[in-house]
């Protein structure tokens, strides 16, 4: 029987055998706002969540898709359950990239309503790894890429406090998961499935352009 963590809310989670109906929002939210990026060793205090909130900042900007910035939102969502690990150690690490992606998959199941496709994944890790460096050339002097990435936004590397944090990406989550990500998943469903379009709609949505949603005119 795997062991169990004790989360915000009170669910007792088990992160070996994760389930989507012990996964809340309330729980990520305020561990991430008081879990600090890079194991605590910038000169203060930077959090996960305020790091979240940047890359979906960055989304915005970049014009992405409901989906990819719920996404960017939730990318690091399994940390509320498995901390911060930092890159170096999970190199070798056995078997905590399987237990984090079991996590993350569960959380992207339950609030972006299907798995994320490779575009989309492929979307979030571009605007993660340029957060990083910035996040890291701003904290450490340190330029972690020969080229320096693209960005579309003007991140804040600061916090304000936690609790104005976990507010915050409640918040946001709260109006990413509204209308606009009911209809991109409905969208997404008739893609897949190959159905005819509703009367009255003219456009699909193509889901595996990496940086931004494609609608094509139905015939």
């Amino acid at each position: 029987m795997a062991l169990h963590i004790t989360t915000y809310t009170g669910i007792d989670f088990k992160p070996l055998e994760p389930k989507a109906e012990e996964i809340a929002i309330e729980d990520i939210a305020h561990s991430l706002s008081l879990l600090c990026r890079a194991n605590g060793h910038y000169e203060e205090f930077y959090s996960v969540a305020a790091h979240c909130i940047n890359c979906y900042d960055e989304a915005c900007a970049r014009a992405q898709t409901t989906r990819v910035k719920l996404a960017c939102l939730l990318h690091d969502a399994a940390e509320a359950y498995i901390s911060d690990i930092p890159r170096p150690v999970k190199t070798d690490l056995s078997g905590i990239d399987e237990i984090e992606s079991r996590i993350i998959s569960f959380v992207y199941e339950k609030f972006v309503g299907s798995p994320l496709s490779e575009y989309e994944l492929s979307a979030v890790k571009t605007i993660d790894d340029a957060m990083l460096y910035y996040e890291f050339y701003e904290y450490k002097g340190i330029r972690l890429f020969e080229e320096m990435p693209y960005v579309a936004s003007s991140p804040l590397f600061y916090d304000d406090t936690p609790k104005q944090v976990e507010r915050k990406f409640l918040e946001i989550f709260r109006e990413l998961t509204g209308e606009a990500l009911l209809k991109e998943n409905e969208r997404i469903k008739l893609r897949v499935k190959g159905d005819p379009l509703p009367e009255g709609v003219k456009f699909r949505l193509r889901v595996e352009e990496p940086t931004e949603a494609v609608f094509e005119e139905d015939d």
